[in-house]
C-alpha cells in the first residue's frame, strides 16, 4: 500500500438506531485489507466508543479513518458543548450522560477511557461551546 486509504462517516446526533454503523464498516474494511485482528479490534472499539460519545453528548460529527502502511489514525470532530474538564471525563466510570441515555445502556463513562486503551497516542482538543476533536493511533 503506497497512498493512504481513507473513509469518511458522518455521524448522526441522538440517532442511538445507526450508532456504531461506521465502526462496523471500518472493521469490514481492515479485515479486507487483510489487517491483524488485534489491529481490527483496537480500531473498532476505539471508534465505537467515539461514536457513542458523538451520538449522546455532541449531536454528531464525522469520523475519518485513514490507513496508513505503519499506523491507523482515527479522528472523530464534533461541533458539541465541548468537554468542560478532560481529566475528570478520563476517569473510568465518570459520566455526563442523561438518564435518559443511562436508562438505554449507553453513558457508562468509559468512551474516553476504552478509546484511550486501545489506542497506542490520543489527542483530545476541545472548546467549550465550539466541539471537540479527539486524534487517535493504532500502530502496526
Amino acid at each position: 500500500m503506497s497512498a493512504p486509504l481513507k473513509l469518511h462517516f458522518d455521524i448522526d446526533g441522538e440517532n442511538f438506531t445507526s450508532a456504531g454503523e461506521a465502526s462496523v464498516k471500518v472493521k469490514k474494511w481492515l479485515r479486507q485489507l487483510g489487517l491483524p485482528q488485534d489491529i481490527i479490534r483496537r480500531v473498532a472499539i476505539a471508534m465505537y466508543e467515539g461514536e457513542i460519545n458523538m451520538v449522546i453528548h455532541a449531536s454528531g460529527g464525522y469520523a475519518e479513518v485513514t490507513v496508513f502502511p505503519d499506523r491507523i489514525e482515527i479522528i472523530l470532530c464534533d461541533k458539541g458543548p465541548g468537554i468542560k474538564d478532560v481529566e475528570l471525563a478520563m476517569q473510568a466510570g465518570y459520566s455526563t450522560a442523561p438518564e435518559r441515555i443511562r436508562s438505554l445502556g449507553f453513558g457508562a463513562g468509559m468512551g474516553l477511557p476504552n478509546m484511550k486503551a486501545n489506542s497506542d497516542t490520543m489527542k483530545i482538543n476541545t472548546e467549550i461551546g465550539v466541539g471537540t476533536t479527539i486524534t487517535m493511533t493504532v500502530n502496526m
